[in-house]
């Protein structure tokens, strides 16, 4: 659903653009290239929607963007299966079995650790949001992780967290106050908090190399996000195509924060993403999964209005491009 050809976009002028940094030539990337320098290697991305975006990327690039056979499905090696009665499994994990490199993605929008609060079975289920305590999945596998790209941003607004039911707790116990007031202080809380863990966990995992994305932009015009908003521009570098300097460090604060005086390597997309509003999916069309036959009736394809997420090729691959250059 990501790739805007299958979707029906009709201009592709978002594809030919590469990202050029200052002072070095990005390394081209080649596919085998990639897999032999991660042989025995385990890829690992946690994090929201957008971080999945990144995982289909990589493993694009990875299978040169055809269907290969021979990639095992490796996910219930994590435990990533698809429960009953889900729509989808909480990730996915895929082996190269040539090189042996694992690629996987797990789910956690908040990367703070989420445990049911009631065995109720019936609506809402109500959730423990601990702030101060990564995913658990996270500290049930650091040990099997050779690289680990972590990132969150979008999922920390009253909305999201009121409609999925988490209660915030810090050590343990429920909190109110300032992380209710402005849910920008339990982001920062908790990016601090993973970024600490993390950091303390590296001297145990000397081969593990650890990454923090920066917020991937959106580019919502005319109306609030959540209605959906309006990212029609279709021209490639309208707003500008470099970043000039005037302003040092990332524009993703939280995260530059966390990470500086750790051992974690800072992924900064934010400042080169914001001048591609042209690239996410919106204009697409929503193509039903099951198409109906109805006769006498003209039917139209409804469009995908989503200013958040990225059309496949594109900016991802530019993420991973600088994530392949800095391991």
């Amino acid at each position: 659903m990501w790739s805007c050809r299958v979707m029906g976009r009709p201009d592709f002028s978002f594809e030919g653009y590469r990202w050029q940094p200052q002072g070095c030539n990005m390394p081209h990337f080649d596919r085998f290239t990639f897999l032999n320098r991660m042989q025995n290697k385990t890829i690992a991305f946690i994090g929201d929607s957008l971080g999945r975006q990144q995982f289909q990327s990589l493993m694009c690039m990875a299978t040169g963007g055809e269907e290969s056979p021979e990639v095992q499905n490796v996910g219930w090696e994590y435990g990533l299966v698809k429960p009953k009665g889900a729509i989808r499994p909480d990730g996915w994990a895929y082996r190269f079995p040539t090189t042996n490199t694992t690629i996987l993605y797990y789910w956690s929008a908040s990367l703070s650790d989420l445990v049911p609060m009631n065995n109720n079975t019936d609506p809402p289920h109500v959730t423990a949001m601990h702030l101060d305590r990564p995913p658990a999945f996270m500290r049930n596998y650091l040990h099997r992780f050779d690289v680990l790209v972590l990132n969150t941003g979008h999922h920390w607004n009253r909305g999201k967290i009121e409609g999925n039911h988490w209660v915030m707790h810090v050590n343990g116990t429920q909190v109110e106050g300032e992380f209710l007031k402005d849910i920008k202080d339990a982001k920062d809380f908790t990016i601090r908090s993973v970024a600490k863990w993390l950091d303390a966990q590296l001297p145990l995992h000397p081969r593990l190399k650890a990454f923090f994305r920066t917020i991937s932009p959106r580019h919502f015009r005319n109306g609030d996000w959540n209605t959906g908003g309006n990212c029609n521009n279709t021209v490639p570098l309208s707003r500008g195509s470099e970043i000039t300097g005037d302003d040092y460090g990332s524009v993703d604060t939280a995260v530059e924060s966390a990470v500086n005086g750790t051992r974690i390597k800072i992924l900064d997309v934010t400042a080169l993403s914001e001048l591609r509003d042209e690239a996410h999916i919106s204009g697409s069309k929503l193509k039903p999964r099951k198409p109906k036959k109805v006769s006498n009736v003209t039917s139209t394809t409804p469009i995908v209005n989503d200013c958040l997420h990225w059309c496949l090729p594109g900016i991802p691959d530019t993420w991973n491009e600088l994530f392949i250059a800095q391991i």
